[in-house]
């Protein structure tokens, strides 16, 4: 009889157990949708017509009742709020639009399943870049150029776009340009004094022992110069 009754005990507990667990994972409730990545930018506009490779966006959500974190990429909608800028598939996949600007992409689920609950929005930004002249986002990116002067008391370099004004009582020997900018550095022999030559990180057509030295910024980039 005891055996019996421990035995149904058991088997009551187990049922409570249950219960409990069933019951928590009916009342998780969604909190947050992050999206990663949380922003891209592309450097041109998309040519009309032409196939893309798209980015795929996953989203993220956080929920309580348990706490857990857990992919739900194919449980939002997606949707962009300038399409000709950026557009989204059903499942996530970003694509450039033909015309430059920033678009923010969406990821909305509800807090408890399907349009139960409040409404959660997840969101990135997609920035699609372009000529300055037609009003186009520019990049934010920079390298530092750097310049290593020999005998600088016998001269100076500066830089067009400015802010690199190195030599004599100049000290300004590095500036973070724009990515991808060319910037021209011009050398200035003091009185009684000439220029030898510049280091091998000059572009083809400058350098060497010419006055002017083009360096693009696709990195950073020290360059050297010496004076006599």
């Amino acid at each position: 009889m005891i055996r019996k009754w421990l035995g149904v005990s058991v088997l009551a507990v187990i049922a409570l157990v249950l219960l409990n667990t069933s019951g928590c994972a009916r009342d998780q409730k969604l909190e947050a949708v992050t999206v990663s990545p949380s922003s891209f930018t592309y450097f041109n506009p998309a040519v009309p017509g032409a196939t893309q490779t798209p980015i795929p966006l996953t989203a993220y959500g956080s929920y309580i009742h348990p706490p857990e974190t857990k992919i739900i990429t194919s449980q939002v909608t997606w949707a962009s709020d300038n399409a000709a800028v950026a557009d989204v598939s059903d499942a996530g996949q970003l694509t450039a639009g033909t015309v430059c600007g920033i678009a923010n992409i969406s990821a909305t689920a509800y807090t408890s399943g399907n349009t139960n609950g409040n409404v959660i929005i997840g969101t990135m930004t997609t920035t699609v870049e372009g000529p300055a002249s037609e009003g186009c986002p520019q990049s934010t990116a920079t390298h530092n150029l750097s310049v290593n002067l020999t005998n600088p008391t016998d001269g100076t370099i500066t830089s067009a776009p400015s802010g690199i004004n190195c030599g004599t009582t100049n000290t300004t020997c590095s500036f973070a340009f724009p990515a991808s900018s060319t910037v021209a550095l011009t050398a200035a022999p003091g009185s009684g004094r000439s220029f030898v030559a510049w280091g091998p990180q000059c572009d083809t057509g400058s350098g060497g022992t010419s006055l002017t030295c083009n360096v693009t910024m696709n990195s950073d980039v020290v360059v050297t110069a010496q004076f006599n």
